[in-house]
């Protein structure tokens, strides 16, 4: 088999994987539709939505060391290859849960947001490419594979914690519980607006070319797949017809990325705004009918162990595995770059989750909340610090 076929069998591979997680969702909702708890999670409506998404990650996992196969390394060196790997890290954790706890309703929620995250993936260049120096590395797989295991495995407990908060909240009088929890709904429907918007201009092969001047005073060509709200700094428009930019940035900001970050918004809010209309009111209370069957003990339990868990594997890839690699590749074990503040953000939040719940008593309604903040830690650490603020890290 050449590279070529091999990099198109991944391919169709990441494909099929989307599509059977994509199934599984619809047989996993179907499960919760009985009355009974237990036969919600026995019925043969969750078994069959379990194995299709056992087979979609069987799926995604070829993808992933034939994508390796044809590279030469390690698949997670740009944000295409580490967004799906963190989408099936994801996806693995829930199928792991679900063989100890048995709860498929865990499922409902954990693949949609994979499959959010693999659709945002698909966004950025596909393209297989060298490594470039500072990434030929063995510490490259060993650093940021634990880091996305880490995260996956925390990301569980921002899915009990919001099923837990989907029943508990109390939707029939205006409270900051009612409101905030509103805005985790608004907040995962931007991600889907991203990919709307992204789709949208890609299908119509908008293109837009700017000569600017980068961080480094050099001057450097950007295209845009998204018209310009924000252009680049000291930017030209080369693409006749192409729209002109409303503001301009400074050279710090990745104003390409932070274009696409402000077209989701505006996207987003759009179809949140429609729902709005459709449902009459708020989507969490829309929602609220289809968890009423929940443990919520068992939810706050296992949103705990899911920290309780991936806490220290995050750590020591995010900051020990990083450090390490860190004095290796730069002589230093910490520069304050963009993206080690964010993951040493996410360990004093966690750290601080920990002590809360331990010597606090912070169990129930103040737990979930906790796993949902530190849910949004990691997604702004994974959008809008790889989108907008240029580091070392920006490969991609």
């Amino acid at each position: 088999m050449t590279a070529t076929s091999m990099a198109e069998w991944s391919s169709n591979l990441l494909y099929i994987a989307f599509i059977m997680y994509l199934v599984a969702t619809l047989f996993l909702g179907g499960s919760i539709r009985q009355k009974n708890t237990e036969e919600t999670n026995q019925s043969k409506w969750g078994l069959i939505g379990i194995v299709i998404t056992i087979i979609g990650f069987a799926s995604q996992l070829g993808f992933f060391f034939l994508r390796w196969a044809v590279a030469g390394h390690a698949p997670v060196s740009n944000l295409f290859e580490y967004t799906t790997f963190f989408g099936m890290t994801l996806v693995g954790a829930f199928i792991i849960i679900y063989f100890i706890y048995k709860k498929t309703i865990l499922g409902v929620v954990a693949l949609p947001i994979a499959l959010l995250i693999i659709a945002y993936a698909s966004m950025f260049p596909k393209d297989i490419s060298p490594l470039i120096p500072a990434l030929q590395s063995d510490w490259l797989k060993i650093h940021v594979t634990t880091v996305a295991a880490g995260e996956a495995i925390l990301s569980i407990s921002f899915v009990a914690g919001l099923l837990y908060l989907l029943k508990s909240v109390d939707h029939t009088k205006k409270n900051r519980q009612s409101f905030w929890l509103e805005a985790v709904m608004y907040g995962i429907i931007v991600v889907f607006g991203f990919i709307v918007a992204s789709t949208g201009f890609t299908l119509s092969n908008y293109e837009a070319t700017f000569n600017y001047v980068n961080q480094q005073d050099q001057e450097a060509v950007s295209k845009y797949t998204l018209p310009a709200i924000v252009g680049p700094h000291e930017g030209e428009l080369v693409t006749k017809g192409a729209m002109e930019p409303l503001a301009e940035m400074p050279g710090v900001i990745n104003a390409k990325k932070l274009n696409t970050v402000i077209w989701s918004f505006l996207t987003g809010t759009i179809i949140y705004l429609i729902l709005r209309l459709i449902f009459r009111k708020k989507i969490a209370a829309k929602l609220q009918p289809a968890v009423r069957n929940i443990n919520l003990d068992l939810m706050d339990e296992i949103g705990y162990r899911s920290v309780l868990i991936g806490f220290p594997v995050f750590t020591l890839g995010g900051l020990i595995f990083a450090m390490i690699w860190a004095q290796i590749a730069w002589t230093r074990f910490w520069g304050w770059d963009p993206k080690e503040v964010w993951a040493l953000i996410t360990f004093l939040f966690y750290a601080a989750f920990m002590h809360l719940r331990l010597s606090k008593g912070w169990h129930g309604e103040k737990s979930a909340w906790l796993a949902v903040v530190g849910f949004a830690i990691i997604m702004f650490n994974l959008v809008a610090v790889n989108l907008i603020i240029a580091g070392l890290h920006s490969y991609a």
